[in-house]
């Protein structure tokens, strides 16, 4: 059973910090670096921070181990450590009294567990029986004692634990009840209240265990055998985990892509929902990036492996999500401080029912201690321990179905609470690959095709998008490029370079400004094309302007329907650009955003987000690198195409793994729907609760009315929770 210190303290620092690294694997997870290995390893009496403090201040002067992770909801270490060192780390823990042991694989639940946990159901339900019918009371003890120590010993063992080291948990006061229950002879009710909470324990360790493998589960799904293209051209078929990168693999139709890899022979559709979440089939050939976990529907790939199976993409997905897992969110911090208060309290509370009425009141002992130990499982915080991991953990795991990874609990709560979302433009709004246009020759002493060379081959030098459009443009109507000398760059304006003997320009009007070229007419040209949403370049020698070239990069066909759908849930929406503002008001315009900022550096993004934010959460989609002093001040921040970048994966808070902008309002809806079904569970937990306390104390208590208020919440809560990997995402 989950425990309230539980709730949160996995103390991962940066829930990002390990993205790019293999996934989580069972036990020793391979070598992650030159003599160091990650262990895994469970560890049942991992109850609450206690022992995590214990375990640190052991383990965390060992110069051997690089670092320590734990999963307390699990009951996991997660340690990083040099190879020959593991054997130190387990006797350091078995020295503190607790036994470790290598996590194994998760999957089905343990069906001896299952069969000693049915066995024990029905010799308590047995022992309820006798009682009704008034057997043997050496018959009813037998049965109940059966019961108790067939299902209940562990939770002895880990209530024990907690009280000698002073703590209060779930355990402890579950393990008072049943040693209450006995001690006044209500052997039924002692065996009852031990096998409901193995129960409930079992059914939420298996809903977490579900919720957790939804995502987990598609790497399963990657085939254990591909043909290999052999030195002589035959194809071999080898275990995907020999196969290296650089080898080419064949995938015929129907079979699932076990690798990253690019498409080097044959045509076919592929359908990639697996890491976009969308199941429309994608057309892919030669050149083409093809990930593992998708599926191939028509046709015969061969591909050339770019990386192992677990450096796929959908593998550092799953170890987002696995990281994530582990991240606190602000609820379960709330609730953490809420049980830590409530756990004294409900045995101080249960002591002071059993005491005073036989010591003020002259009542009977045994009804009393009765009703004390009823009030003391019906107010167990177990199902609002549990509300909020199934819940938070669910929905972590339906985003990533659907193509957006979200790097931790916080983000996905706070997601709801936008008001402002800011766009960069190129590759966000836009296609992010802009063509020439339009070309305008200002100096009758140059010839076009001169003038053309020459700003091409400053262009091919440059990564900007508009300088790449200018040399495409060059190289289909086979323009040639001359060499160029001392180039060089100015940030945010343009480039510069040397072309036989003399000096050129290509950018901006801010750098024609600054090299004493700009003028009314000038202005007046390049407003007129950026009116049109064009963005112009312009191409200048040391003594004058040459030419203009105007550049268009086309609006994303959904850009327009997912800003009116952050409308209609209340999100305002901006668009920051380092193009000009006339460009940034048009495309504005056309994508229906209320707010366009142009001319931007990246210091002057920073300011608007900061304005953006004065009292309300602001988020952002761009790029975590070029952006990144604005990306550190939004409250969230979005990558688009993360598939394609490893970057954009990496720096954001959520990952867009396509470049769908509809995944931006989807992900502020589940975050509501995730935020109602916390309340939701959060008002059943403590509503149940508290009219159960109330027949109670109104004489109207029993142990099966406990049971319901104990069990049967917890039940409820978690198949609430779970309701949300099946929420429609629009």
């Amino acid at each position: 059973m989950l425990r309230p210190e539980d709730i949160g303290n996995t103390r991962l620092g940066s829930c990002s910090a390990m993205q790019g690294a293999r996934p989580a694997e069972a036990g020793v997870s391979g070598i992650r670096s030159r003599g160091t290995a990650r262990t895994q390893l469970h560890i049942e009496q991992l109850e609450c921070v206690a022992e995590e403090a214990l375990i640190r201040k052991k383990l965390g002067g060992m110069r051997d181990i690089v670092s320590m992770k734990f999963d307390l909801l699990r009951r996991m270490l997660i340690v990083e450590h040099e190879v020959e060192a593991l054997g130190t780390i387990l006797a350091g823990l078995r020295s503190l009294g607790f036994e470790p042991r290598l996590a194994p694989e998760p999957g089905a639940p343990d069906r001896v567990s299952i069969c000693l946990l049915g066995g024990a159901c029905a010799v308590a339900i047995a022992s309820q029986a006798a009682s009704w019918f008034d057997a043997q009371t050496s018959t009813i003890v037998v049965l109940a004692l059966s019961a108790v120590a067939a299902s209940g010993l562990t939770m002895y063992r880990a209530g024990l634990l907690a009280l000698c080291r002073g703590h209060f948990t779930i355990e402890a006061l579950m393990s008072i009840a049943v040693t209450g229950a006995l001690l006044i002879g209500e052997w039924p009710e002692a065996a009852m209240i031990s096998v409901c909470f193995a129960i409930a324990e079992w059914v939420e360790k298996n809903s977490l265990r579900r919720a957790r493998n939804a995502t987990a589960a598609l790497l399963k799904a990657l085939p254990a055998r591909a043909a290999v293209l052999q030195a002589g051209g035959a194809w071999r078929d080898c275990a995907v985990n020999d196969i290296a990168a650089g080898e080419i693999v064949r995938v015929k139709a129907g079979e699932c892509i076990p690798f990253d890899g690019e498409v080097v022979r044959g045509r076919s559709s592929v359908n990639q929902s697996p890491i976009t979440g969308e199941s429309r089939p994608v057309a892919k050939g030669k050149g083409d990036a093809v990930f593992a976990g998708t599926l191939n529907e028509t046709g015969t790939l061969d591909m050339l492996v770019t990386g192992g199976i677990n450096e796929s993409t959908l593998a550092r997905i799953v170890h987002a999500i696995e990281e994530a897992q582990l991240c606190q969110a602000p609820t379960q911090m709330l609730l953490e401080r809420v049980v830590r208060t409530w756990l004294p309290a409900v045995l101080i509370g249960a002591l002071g029912v059993a005491l005073l009425p036989p010591l003020a009141l002259d009542d009977g002992w045994l009804a009393s201690i009765h009703q004390a130990l009823v009030l003391l499982v019906i107010a167990c915080p177990c199902a609002l321990v549990i509300s909020t991991p199934v819940t938070i953990v669910s929905g972590l795991a339906r985003a990533a179905r659907h193509g957006i990874v979200v790097k931790g609990g916080a983000f996905l709560e706070r997601g709801r609470r936008l008001c402002w979302l800011a766009l960069d433009k190129s590759g966000t709004l836009t296609h992010g690959t802009p063509v020439q246009t339009a070309f305008e020759l200002l100096d009758a002493g140059f010839e076009q095709s001169i003038v053309r060379a020459f700003a091409a081959s400053l262009a091919g030098r440059s990564p900007h998008p508009a300088s790449r459009a200018i040399a495409q443009a060059a190289r289909n109507e086979h323009i040639p490029r001359f060499a160029v000398s001392r180039f060089g760059s100015v940030r945010g304006r343009g480039v510069f370079g040397f072309i036989g003997g003399r000096r050129y320009w290509l950018g901006n009007l801010r750098l024609m400004a600054e090299i004493g070229h700009d003028s009314g007419d000038l202005r007046r040209r390049v407003e007129a094309q950026e009116c049109a949403a064009r963005t112009v370049v312009i191409f200048a020698s040391d003594s004058g302007v040459l030419a203009l070239f105007a550049v268009a990069d086309t609006l994303r066909p959904m850009s327009r329907d997912a800003v009116a759908r952050l409308r209609a849930i209340g999100v305002r929406t901006a668009v920051l650009t380092g193009d000009n503002p006339h460009l940034a008001r048009a495309v504005a315009k056309q994508a229906g955003i209320d707010r366009a900022e142009g001319g931007l550096l990246p210091e002057d993004k920073l300011r608007v987000i900061e304005t953006l934010g004065r009292g309300a959460p602001v988020g952002m989609v761009g790029d975590g690198t070029k952006d990144a002093p604005a990306f550190a001040r939004a409250d969230i921040t979005f990558a688009m195409n993360a598939m394609d970048t490893d970057a954009a994966f990496d720096t954001a808070d959520v990952a867009l793994m396509d470049d769908d902008l509809c995944k931006l309002p989807a992900f502020i809806r589940l975050s509501k729907a995730m935020h109602a079904t916390l309340l939701q569970n959060i008002a059943l937990a403590v509503g149940i609760k508290a009219v159960c306390i109330g027949l109670t104390l109104g004489g109207h208590g029993s142990m099966w009315l406990a049971v319901f208020a104990d069990t049967g919440a917890s039940l409820i809560v978690i198949g609430n929770g779970l309701r949300l990997l099946r929420t429609r995402l629009p």
